[in-house]
């Protein structure tokens, strides 16, 4: 447990880094000078940078120190936090937060891949609730505390970026002391040319759905070369992959059935979890001209369905072993909570709007973690590490692509709606520039404020009924994920059983002694062994 703390207090500053932000970003890029596509960057950034990291975190995680790999990315991230807090304009900032997504990509892959070396898959339900938990405590935190720094004289938005630093040293410390584990580290060369390629691949189909109606057409010469040279180096990838040694993402993971669907899953409700506080934080400060404070605490209803619904998952899982129902009335929940806020507008009650975020919140604490749980119980031990970043991969993908694509859907939206409400009350259509500027409606006059609330409640909700088919999918993908009971062995296990097959100068120990390591990391007696492969 003292183990556990360290790893999810460092999960919970990577998490905190991204919310945080969330409530503080209309100030931040009125600030900074900044437009629409500033706004979606600074958030997509992050996630592009994380999307295309995870995967090479997750195969140095198979490789080397797995304790050395937590505290390096903590320290990245770090880094990156600073710098982001100095900045001067919306170009240093977004660089910096791809700093800080190179962190947090390591934190978001290597938490779960320590986890699953320590505990058993049968207990992992039931911890996977407190990473839930964690990522609540962090989803609410984060806007809240974030607006109320941006609120209070004195502070400012930098402040913001500084906020995880003394929990980040805490977190370092705590894991230096505390995790221990055993570890194995083969005398292999990293796929360098198969982790470039993807994340070549990668970062121009984000930046393609990013720009794409906004800084030029969906059909154009821009469009061709980056979804054309996105998909070419990826297909490219594939075939590097196919014939390295140590492939960055082993192709054979895709020849599992349940690693397949729960990919394709996580990446629908990546999409619907990490674009969530962004258009929500838009509806509540654009489309309703609440405070960031306030908003902040109107995202709680959310979050606050999410960490129950994973808490109680969590253990209901560890008790019986079935995972499957959770994924299934998960994404049913997702599903219907998506429909209801796409009928939102900037006059519903907030009650109302709460409580279909709080469906949603719910359907998500049951799907998120316990997607990845599915994909560890079926993956070889040798690819524990492999398939934890592969499943966080594609939902960092789906997660990056959907709020750049959303962002860029709501920003079309608002601009069309703003020029023809402007019209309408007989004001000039220029009154807002090209209306993709992010405006701050409590220094409008009352007939423009209300031409911009209007155009923001009306344009979130749509973007929240785009998202209802991705609902669907992710639901039709689970209805098909077979549901094998998780095991009982203990995570050592598997790391016992690559030791004993390795030769004597691949086995690592991190200076301890093998026999002594592994039997402190042993089940408890009852715990029944995990089958032989």
């Amino acid at each position: 447990m003292l183990a556990l703390t360290g790893l999810l207090l460092a999960l919970f500053v990577a998490m905190i880094s991204s919310t945080v932000v969330t409530n503080a970003l209309p100030k931040i890029i009125s600030d900074l000078h900044g437009s629409s596509t500033s706004y979606t960057w600074v958030v997509t950034a992050t996630l592009l940078a994380m999307t295309a990291t995870t995967p090479i975190w997750g195969k140095l995680a198979d490789l080397f120190n797995r304790k050395l790999l937590v505290q390096t990315a903590l320290t990245i991230f770090v880094l990156g936090s600073v710098l982001a807090g100095i900045s001067t304009s919306t170009t240093m900032l977004i660089s910096f937060r791809v700093v800080q997504g190179i962190g947090v990509g390591g934190l978001s892959a290597l938490v779960q891949i320590a986890m699953a070396g320590m505990i058993a898959p049968r207990e992992r339900g039931r911890y996977s609730g407190y990473l839930g938990a964690t990522f609540a405590v962090a989803t609410i935190s984060g806007p809240l505390i974030g607006g109320v720094i941006v609120d209070v004289p004195g502070l400012g938005w930098r402040a913001c970026f500084y906020l995880g630093l003394p929990i980040a040293v805490v977190a370092f410390v705590v894991l230096q002391r505390t995790l221990q584990l055993p570890s194995v580290r083969r005398d292999v060369s990293i796929d360098y040319l198969g982790a470039t390629l993807i994340a070549a691949g990668v970062s121009c189909l984000l930046i393609w759905t990013s720009l794409a109606g906004s800084s030029f057409g969906w059909v154009s010469g821009q469009s061709a070369l980056l979804l054309g040279g996105g998909l070419a180096l990826l297909a490219v990838a594939v075939a590097v992959e196919a014939r390295a040694k140590e492939p960055i993402v082993p192709l054979r993971l895709f020849r599992d059935r349940t690693i397949v669907l729960t990919i394709i899953a996580s990446a629908c409700v990546g999409t619907v979890m990490y674009s969530a506080n962004l258009l929500f934080s838009q509806y509540y400060q654009l489309g309703r001209g609440k405070s960031p404070t306030l908003s902040g605490l109107l995202t709680i209803p959310m979050v606050g369905g999410l960490a129950i619904a994973s808490l109680i998952a969590g253990r209901i899982i560890t008790e019986t072993g079935r995972w499957k129902r959770f994924l299934v009335l998960g994404t049913i929940l997702i599903g219907a909570g998506l429909g209801l806020l796409g009928t939102v507008s900037d006059h519903t009650p907030l009650v109302t709007v709460s409580l279909f975020a709080c469906l949603m919140g719910a359907g998500l604490g049951m799907v998120q973690q316990n997607l990845v749980l599915a994909a560890q119980n079926s993956a070889s031990a040798a690819d524990l590490g492999s398939t934890s970043s592969a499943v966080a991969f594609f939902r960092s993908l789906g997660g990056s692509a959907g709020v750049a694509a959303l962002g860029a859907v709501l920003s079309t939206h608002v601009s069309n709606a703003t020029i023809s409400g402007l019209r309408a009350n007989g004001l000039p259509a220029d009154t807002l520039g090209d209306g993709r500027s992010v405006p701050d409606p409590s220094r409008l006059p009352d007939a423009v404020a209300s031409v911009v609330h209007h155009a923001y409640g009306l344009g979130v909700a749509d973007v929240f009924l785009i998202c209802v088919p991705l609902a669907v999918l992710a639901l039709l993908t689970v209805l098909f994920i077979p549901e094998v009971q998780l095991r009982s062995g203990a995570g050592v296990e598997t790391v016992e059983r690559v030791m004993t097959k390795l030769p004597a100068r691949d086995r690592h120990d991190d200076g301890l002694d093998p026999d002594v390591e592994l039997a402190a990391w042993r089940p408890t007696a009852g715990a029944s062994p995990e089958p032989a492969p």
